[in-house]
């Protein structure tokens, strides 16, 4: 049975670097066999969450009607999660931060839905390196949610690359990525 391989992208730029990486892993994850879906998170309505804890008396349903209710089953479904952002302000993306948040109600389900889960995490900046740019934040918040929801950390990939395409002159870089792709597909 294939792996159900579930990519977010979490930048403005649809055609962004880290966007190119997340194309990148899902060429991998398909040629592994995996089924993968990729989703622009900027094009969707996501709402803050409102912090109501209803979601805790609906066992895990939230009641926020926007295209998070779309999402959720989504991520049931996933065997692997894949965030791609650009670092903004030394961690994640508006975008991807927002979309995480939302993860919220699925823990008032009974069993957690995202325990176990492998996760990744794609990760462009526009500085040197990953200290430099404040993107070692985004990784230590993603590891330690990652590790708080009982799940896998499968692997980040991170580039410095600035404008829009830069990551196309790094094929070791687009390699790796491909190579996390075919990862997540594994058993």
């Amino acid at each position: 049975m294939s792996k159900k391989i579930l990519i977010l992208k979490g930048s403005p730029r649809e055609w962004g670097n880290s966007a190119t990486l997340a194309d990148r892993a899902a060429d991998g994850a398909k040629e592994a066999g995996a089924q993968v879906e990729s989703i622009y998170l900027h094009s969707l309505d996501i709402r803050p969450c409102d912090a109501c804890d209803l979601c805790r008396e609906n066992d895990g349903e939230c009641v926020i009607p926007d295209d998070m209710q779309i999402l959720y089953p989504k991520l049931r479904a996933a065997d692997a999660v894949v965030i791609a952002t650009p670092v903004y302000w030394f961690t994640l993306s508006a975008q991807a931060k927002l979309f995480i948040d939302r993860w919220y109600a699925l823990l008032g389900e009974k069993p957690n839905p995202l325990r176990g889960k492998r996760f990744a995490l794609l990760l462009s900046y526009g500085d040197s390196d990953l200290q430099t740019s404040g993107g070692i934040h985004a990784l230590h918040t993603f590891e330690h949610m990652v590790s708080y929801l009982r799940g896998e950390m499968a692997g980040c990939v991170h580039a410095s690359a600035d404008n829009p395409g830069d990551v196309l002159n790094q094929p070791a870089l687009l390699d790796e990525a491909f190579r996390l792709g075919q990862k997540l597909a594994a058993t």
